[in-house]
């Protein structure tokens, strides 16, 4: 994972008042496979932020575009 990258938890986090598939941001990079993870309201306020192991987060990634490749003629 890398910083800025938006991730789910996988486990919850009952301490800190968070279930699984809670989605937040990656804000720090440990060297040890540690994460600083902040979670944020819609209205901007952060409500939580945590240190998470790699394995406790799963990265979220954005949807490939497919592109219709039928359309394209070999022009000469």
């Amino acid at each position: 994972m890398r910083l800025l990258d938006v991730v789910a938890l996988t486990i919850d986090k009952l301490e800190h008042k968070l279930v699984r598939g809670e989605i937040g941001t990656v804000v720090e990079c440990h060297p040890d496979d540690g994460y600083e993870v902040e979670f944020v309201a819609q209205d901007g306020h952060t409500y939580a932020l945590i240190t998470c192991e790699g394995n406790d987060l799963l990265p979220l990634r954005e949807k490939r575009k497919v592109y219709d490749t039928t359309a394209i003629s070999a022009e000469s």
